[in-house]
């Protein structure tokens, strides 16, 4: 469940909301931040796949060294429906793109949603800027500890937070400086007391907001 990364490795680290197969978007995002393959690093909250264009070349981006993902709902959908054959509730869900594929383009497809059966449903990162926290939707608790055991199903899907900052009720989590969550797109990053919100829809139109944490 939990995935520890050391900051020091890298010389900048950046935080990317749901990208949602926005491929090229990503690609020219990185690009006017001249990002450094070598010596910087990418963490993604999760929904690589799904509504956008590239679905497969955002998959791809999970074998680069120089990326890091945690599990996201549309990841989780993906790997349901394969172990159970019931794409139902994943296509209508923006996972139709799967369908349109080629046999040969299907069994890449499959081997790289496989993969994602080994992405971390948290990552901690000690950076300059203190303990960073990245999960999808949620950290269900409201004490951060290393590998303590929390609802996966709120880490992937749960918006009762957000829901709670939005009418003033909400409060932050202890044990980490900062908490970076998607799955809900809004119009802007919102930060409530330690916790930030990433997801600005860029497959909707919107943009795809990157937070520097190194």
């Amino acid at each position: 469940m939990y995935q520890i990364i050391e900051g020091n490795r890298w010389r900048n680290i950046w935080v990317v909301g749901d990208i949602h197969g926005c491929y090229q978007c990503l690609m020219d995002e990185l690009k006017g931040r001249h990002f450094n393959n070598h010596e910087d690093l990418l963490i993604s909250v999760g929904d690589l796949i799904d509504r956008g264009p590239d679905s497969v070349k955002c998959l791809q981006l999970i074998r680069q060294k120089w990326f890091y993902a945690v599990r996201g709902n549309h990841e989780q959908m993906a790997l349901d429906a394969l172990r159970n054959n019931d794409f139902a509730l994943w296509t209508m869900n923006g996972g139709i793109w799967f369908s349109r594929l080629t046999n040969p383009q299907k069994l890449e497809a499959i081997v790289l949603l496989e993969a994602c059966r080994q992405l971390p449903h948290i990552i901690e990162i000690n950076c300059i800027n203190g303990r960073n926290i990245i999960a999808h939707a949620d950290y269900p608790s409201s004490v951060y500890l290393r590998d303590k055991p929390v609802s996966v199903q709120r880490v992937l899907w749960d918006r009762a937070r957000l829901t709670d900052c939005f009418a003033g009720k909400g409060e932050g989590i202890s044990g980490a400086d900062h908490f970076w969550f998607g799955h809900t797109p809004v119009d802007k990053r919102y930060d409530f007391e330690n916790l930030h919100y990433i997801d600005t829809g860029a497959v909707f139109g919107g943009v795809l907001t990157f937070a520097q944490i190194q």
